[in-house]
């Protein structure tokens, strides 16, 4: 058995803990705010996260057993830490200090970096970024119920 099958799941569930921490310690705050109706409930969002977290470590794991280790391949790696970066961040912007504003925006940021990876892992492996669809998909949806909780909320 290669390491990675043990390593990269374990590097997203570090990343989907963390997340889920700083999510945690901002629920209090976040039932006092004013969301839109069409919010997805909580138990509805986690399932989505974790559906989205497991097609992101496959699609990690076909890119790095790829065998191709080009320019892109090490693109690709830097991007996808990148993006648990920015996923992290997320959460902390709008649940730990409740800057919905800049957390709208940064969720655009974060779906940008999706969409790029989708791309460039395009050419290495089609099934590695067919994972990341139902990915940039919810973080559109997620922008977007951002923006209008922010707005809501002004």
């Amino acid at each position: 058995m290669k390491l990675n099958y043990i390593i990269i799941p374990l590097l997203v569930l570090f990343v989907s803990f963390l997340g889920g921490r700083i999510t945690s310690g901002g629920m209090d705050w976040y039932k006092t705010i004013k969301i839109p109706s069409w919010t997805p409930g909580g138990s509805v969002i986690g399932m989505v996260w974790a559906f989205i977290f497991i097609l992101c470590a496959i699609s990690v794991i076909f890119v790095w057993n790829s065998g191709n280790k080009s320019d892109n391949f090490y693109w690709i790696i830097g991007l996808f830490i990148l993006n648990a970066l920015l996923n992290i961040f997320w959460s902390y912007l709008f649940f730990g200090i409740h800057s919905m504003g800049w957390a709208a925006l940064e969720a655009g940021v974060l779906g940008a970096s999706v969409l790029v990876l989708i791309i460039l892992i395009w050419t290495l492996n089609r099934l590695a970024g067919s994972l990341l669809i139902p990915y940039v998909l919810w973080v559109s949806f997620a922008t977007y119920l951002t923006y209008n909780i922010w707005i809501l909320n002004k």
